[in-house]
């Protein structure tokens, strides 16, 4: 819960790190001021990235986006060593260090110090499927692999077997895949199916915190494929509740959950 609600309370703060700034000023040894302060630059970051193919008319603005993730580096530090124990300044320092484009072994050595302190965290699963995406310097295959084999280690109600539709989204924006040519095979039908139904042999107990997150994605993945039935069934639990990810690489996420939502004649 820890890591989603610095995610939340992040998004939130957007454009107000001046009143964090002074919390801390009276509050210096505070690990959790400092953490959303890093959280916050990130988030803030991410909304000044330029597009990809803009990036040779727009270095200004490239450079902007680099001055504003690097600022999230002392603040992730500070925090990381008031609490030695968290694990969520890692998973921020990791997302900072795919938004930088590190090198793949600092990326990895990030990921290490994550996994050491809570090693089945889907926020941190989520960060190294990104980490090892084609989009960010790793490999359609590694990328697959991970989610592949995250899902077949998820325990009963644990939705890292979500990692999958995530996965293919990756592969479908790094590598420009036609989205009839992804989502019409039947192989990846099949196995977004499959992965579907070991996440929901853990119905009955209490919903996962990541839940909405999974919904979403699978939602996505199926309304593309098609497959309205459970395109239905996954969106129709979101209770209007969309995600960044995966709706962003259809294009605005709000917009693109509404349509899909619409489609379905879901009313949430």
């Amino acid at each position: 819960m820890r890591a989603l609600r610095v995610e939340a309370l992040g998004r939130a703060a957007v454009g107000l790190t001046g009143g964090i700034e002074a919390l801390l000023s009276r509050d210096r040894a505070n690990p959790d001021l400092w953490l959303w302060l890093a959280r916050v630059r990130i988030e803030e970051a991410w909304h000044v990235k330029p597009d990809v193919r803009a990036r040779a008319v727009q270095a200004d603005r490239l450079q902007m986006y680099q001055r504003a993730m690097e600022s999230a580096r002392t603040p992730l530090h500070t925090a990381a060593r008031l609490a030695p124990d968290d694990p969520v300044p890692w998973i921020c320092l990791l997302w900072m260090a795919i938004g930088l484009e590190w090198p793949r072994r600092e990326r990895d050595e990030i990921y290490e110090e994550a996994m050491a302190r809570a090693p089945r965290l889907y926020a941190t699963a989520v960060a190294r499927l990104v980490s090892l995406s084609p989009g960010w310097g790793g490999t359609t295959q590694e990328m697959l692999a991970f989610a592949r084999a995250s899902a077949t280690r998820a325990r009963t109600g644990d939705p890292m077997s979500a990692l999958l539709p995530l996965a293919y989204f990756e592969y479908m924006s790094a590598e420009r895949v036609s989205r009839s040519r992804l989502w019409d095979s039947f192989e990846v039908q099949r196995e977004l199916t499959v992965a579907a139904g070991l996440w929901h042999d853990g119905r009955g107990g209490p919903p996962h915190p990541r839940a909405v997150e999974a919904h979403n994605a699978f939602g996505a993945a199926f309304y593309l494929a098609d497959m309205r039935r459970p395109a239905r069934g996954h969106l129709s639990r979101t209770a209007g509740r969309f995600s960044t990810l995966p709706w962003s690489h259809l294009g605005d996420p709000a917009k693109e959950y509404g349509k899909a939502c619409s489609r379905l004649n879901i009313t949430n």
